[in-house]
């Protein structure tokens, strides 16, 4: 219920961020968000903790567009690689001590509890955002002249779109469908990280071998930094196109090799396992901030939305993927690399799969690349009626299967 509300509400999310600034929005979906967080603890049966998931992920869903439109507004394009680095990793080192302390968290206070400290923690953080952040740079008086001119200058001499394209070109564009797709890629291998990874390290190698889980998203962290630094190298060194490509094919090509790593040892170890499909998670999460910044190349003020139909796919991905790793677990066998059920080899070279081709996708996206601009508005919306419409018909059934005929 979260994945499907999280996922169908990334687009509107980053409309209203694009229309009212991301200051007041943010602010309102924090809350919102952090209040449905508090009352999951008071769920008294499933369909409550259903209904308070489903509405705590229609507040979610605006962080990551919010967020990138603050961005777009006061970082210049040649800083925006190692800026989108800095902020994602944030989400990283989140998961990754949400592993080690909410555990401990729900065994002082209880589960109940732990879901309204989460909230409460949340509230804190809108305080601050108010007291800090302004929309633009010259709204913020501890921002002098000089620097406003240097924040402008770098928003306006590099321009890479249109300002005048209408949202629904860019976001049906080949451009953009490449992008939608290299992006469900990552989230078909990361989200595993977060959903059966524990269960799964549990299961084959006992209790000790979960302490090791947090690992990859350790590493995750510091792949959002590296990518980002070479992003704003190689764009600072003129190579604009090439700035967003390499990190992110070199990033899905070192995801592929920890993959297949993974399912060549013999006999693996929970250590030695869980070192390869770190190196795996720190490939696919070096191409987050490219995948962010070149959407605010071609989305511009609409970045918002831009993004958060990208995002729209990387939570498809991470959807299909929390469902279909345990039937891959149980069912699925492949020569030479899966030859048995019970492990998750089949599942990897699923996702190495989709990876090369991720790798292949960032080949054909280029965000100078100039779009139509004499298509019907009739049209326009037909073609964005269909993709969203084809997204959710997904969700729907991956639903039904999860609901229905999961074991």
């Amino acid at each position: 219920m979260f994945a499907l509300s999280y996922s169908l509400f990334q687009i509107p999310s980053g409309w209203i961020a694009d229309r009212y600034g991301p200051r007041k929005v943010l602010a309102f979906i924090v809350g919102f968000w952090s209040a449905f967080t508090a009352l999951s603890g008071t769920a008294w049966n499933a369909a409550s903790m259903s209904f308070f998931r489903f509405f705590f992920g229609v507040g979610e869903a605006g962080a990551f567009p919010s967020s990138t439109r603050a961005v777009y507004n006061w970082v210049p394009v040649k800083e925006r690689g190692i800026a989108n680095g800095v902020f994602h990793s944030g989400g990283r080192v989140g998961a990754a001590l949400s592993l080690v302390f909410m555990p401990w968290l729900i065994h002082s206070v209880g589960w109940r509890w732990m879901f309204v400290i989460n909230g409460l923690i949340g509230f804190l953080w809108i305080t601050a955002w108010l007291i800090c952040f302004r929309n633009q740079p010259r709204q913020d008086p501890g921002v002098n002249d000089a620097e406003c001119r240097y924040i402008e200058g770098g928003l306006q001499t590099s321009k890479t779109v249109n300002e005048k394209t209408h949202f629904g070109i860019v976001i049906t564009s080949s451009n953009m469908a490449f992008a939608m797709f290299q992006y469900f890629a990552s989230g078909v291998t990361f989200f595993i990280s977060l959903s059966w990874l524990f269960p799964y390290m549990k299961r084959q190698w006992g209790e000790s071998a979960t302490a090791y889980a947090p690992i990859p998203l350790i590493l995750g962290m510091s792949a959002h930094w590296i990518s980002g630094a070479l992003i704003t190298f190689l764009y600072q060194a003129g190579y604009h196109v090439a700035s967003r490509r390499i990190p992110a094919m070199l990033g899905f090509a070192i995801s592929v090799i920890g993959l297949v790593i993974c399912t060549l040892i013999s006999n693996i170890s929970a250590f030695t396992f869980i070192v390869c499909f770190g190196v795996a998670i720190f490939g696919v999460e070096m191409t987050v901030a490219p995948s962010w910044t070149f959407c605010m190349d071609i989305g511009g003020k609409n970045s918002g939305m831009v993004s958060g139909a990208m995002n729209m796919l990387n939570n498809l991905g991470s959807a299909i993927s929390a469902v279909i790793f345990p039937f891959f677990v149980a069912n699925v066998t492949l020569p030479f690399f899966a030859e048995k059920k019970g492990t998750a080899n089949s599942f990897f070279i699923l996702a190495a799969t989709l990876n090369i081709l991720a790798m292949l996708s960032w080949v054909f996206m280029n965000p100078k690349k100039k779009f139509e601009t004499s298509m019907p508005k009739e049209k326009i919306r037909l073609r964005v009626i269909i993709l969203i419409a084809s997204i959710v018909l997904v969700f729907i059934g991956i639903y039904i299967y999860k609901a229905f005929f999961m074991k």
